[in-house]
């Protein structure tokens, strides 16, 4: 199971003018502790930032699971509820999940996760979808 992991970096970006701006940008990051999340996320930016760079925050998420969209360029948080009923009381029971969806815009991020739970047999119902500031996800290296 993935150990996500949001990790905030922090450099100076040339914007589109050609002024030079500092920005925060936000990649989540499979790893088995903060100290590697730190060192793959440093890995990761090296080729794509030049000049300095700094890793600002490391916190972990409780991303459940992920669809991916190659061809799509946001991410979006769903928080969805998956409802059991409990066969002494026959109450039923919501229980929370947070999953990270790829999507071009929001339309795109609902229709990826119908998509990836179409194999689901548990009820669920969506509470929110919601665009997140995350730039790109790193999967954790094999071998």
């Amino acid at each position: 199971m993935a150990n996500w992991f949001e990790c905030k970096i922090k450099f100076d970006k040339v914007q589109e003018n050609g002024s030079v701006k500092k920005v925060t940008e936000a990649y989540l990051v499979d790893a088995l502790s903060f100290t590697e999340a730190e060192a793959r996320i440093t890995e990761e930016m090296k080729p794509f930032i030049s000049g300095e760079f700094s890793v600002s925050a490391v916190k972990r998420t409780k991303i459940a699971e992920i669809f991916r969209d190659d061809t799509a360029d946001k991410w979006y948080l769903a928080k969805v509820a998956f409802i059991t009923i409990d066969e002494k009381t026959a109450v039923e029971k919501k229980s929370v999940s947070t999953m990270l969806v790829a999507g071009a815009d929001f339309k795109g991020a609902y229709d990826n996760f119908l998509e990836g739970m179409k194999s689901t047999l548990a009820d669920y119902e969506i509470q929110a979808i919601s665009e997140t500031m995350i730039m790109d996800v790193y999967d954790a290296k094999l071998g």
